[in-house]
């Protein structure tokens, strides 16, 4: 069994997993949905299976669930490419059969050099998708990927052709043109409702439509930012960031990620919702500024 993020990264250590072992369950969830998918495997009977997680970080008191994982009889093998303190190692890597943490590639990188080294197909596409996931944005296939896995229905078509070591079709490049109008024009009503704050670090804080690497992207060459939060309508939200302090602006509210890329949640009561999609405002906001321009 596979229990993996639900991003470009995770689609393409699926596909490593498949090439090689065959036919895997898969299990793709967002950050926040990880501890309940590890309660709902613990309530399986593992009978000395392996559960393999890749691209999801250590989260605050997640080592029960995983202890529970274990008593259940599952083997567990983690990977993962985020940070992690070595106090957080340390209450894992005793519950694990393998604890692989390296932040010097992505998930997709460390499943592709510890199930399949040296064959180059599983390298090929380790590339392509680390250069979306870290953010080089050397290789234009990459660009395609992230932007059609967008698309929720186009996940399994995608694992698979990655899988058979198809990187790009005309299935993917269809699907990717169809897209690019939708995402122009959500990007636009994204800058459009965008407000800056901040002195020492110039932050957007603007709604999300969707598309969320791609729309700070936007907002940062358009509005010369530090740091873009796109928050959905329940107070979820991505972050991108100049400075290397995503990672730890996220842990402040209940998430993780990378130094320059994460992801957390304001919480948003029902007056917060209700405010931020009238508004476009919250009084989150400029507690949020406080805290980041303490940070760094």
């Amino acid at each position: 069994m596979h229990l993996t993020h639900n991003d470009l990264d995770a689609v393409g250590g699926d596909a490593i997993h498949r090439m090689r072992y065959g036919n895997v369950t898969s299990i793709f969830c967002s950050v926040g949905k990880f501890p309940s998918a590890l309660n709902a495997v613990a309530a399986v009977e593992g009978n000395g299976s392996v559960l393999s997680i890749s691209d999801l970080g250590y989260q605050r008191g997640i080592e029960q669930r995983v202890r529970n994982v274990r008593a259940a009889g599952w083997q567990i093998e983690w990977r993962d490419h985020h940070r992690w303190s070595e106090e957080e190692i340390g209450l894992i890597a005793d519950l694990c059969n393998l604890l692989r943490v390296d932040t010097s590639t992505c998930g997709c990188g460390i499943c592709a050099r510890d199930l399949l080294p040296g064959d180059e197909k599983a390298a090929e596409i380790a590339r392509v998708v680390c250069d979306y996931d870290l953010w080089k944005h050397e290789d234009p296939r990459s660009a395609v990927l992230g932007v059609v896995l967008q698309r929720k229905k186009n996940r399994d078509y995608v694992r698979d052709r990655l899988a058979e070591g198809i990187i790009s079709d005309d299935v993917i490049e269809q699907e990717y043109h169809d897209i690019v109008g939708d995402m122009e024009e959500k990007m636009t009503r994204s800058i459009r409702k965008t407000s800056i704050l901040g002195k020492k670090y110039r932050i957007a804080f603007s709604p999300l439509y969707g598309y969320p690497s791609e729309t700070a992207a936007r907002i940062r060459k358009e509005l010369s930012t530090d740091i873009e939060v796109l928050i959905s309508r329940d107070g979820r939200f991505s972050l991108r960031s100049v400075p290397p302090i995503s990672h730890l602006i996220a842990r402040e509210y209940g998430g993780g990620g990378h130094p320059n890329a994460a992801g957390g949640n304001f919480n948003f009561s029902f007056l917060d919702r209700i405010r931020f999609l009238l508004l476009g405002s919250s009084s989150r906001f400029r507690d949020f500024v406080d805290m980041t321009e303490t940070i760094g």
